[in-house]
């Protein structure tokens, strides 16, 4: 993964990711979000400029997306389909 200031992490268990910030060299954690207005809002109270671009737009070198598809919330359902 490339370096950058904002991480959405993996998915955890119960739902949700937390998201951090890098500032002056360690990782602030802005909180946990459950949807993408709740990174928007992470992203404008650490005043991040234009924290919908960053979010929403097509690609920003400001956000990356770990573990899980961008824009997931919720883990996925384990498969129960046994034989």
């Amino acid at each position: 993964m490339r370096h950058t200031p904002i991480v959405v992490h993996r998915i955890s268990a119960s739902g949700g990711r937390q998201v951090t910030f890098r500032q002056v060299g360690r990782d602030v954690v802005l909180g946990v979000a459950h949807n993408d207005a709740d990174v928007i809002e992470f992203l404008r109270r650490a005043e991040v400029p234009d924290p919908d671009e960053v979010v929403l737009g097509e690609e920003s070198d400001l956000i990356a997306w770990d573990g899980d598809e961008p824009h997931a919330y919720e883990p996925t359902p384990p498969d129960l389909d046994v034989p």
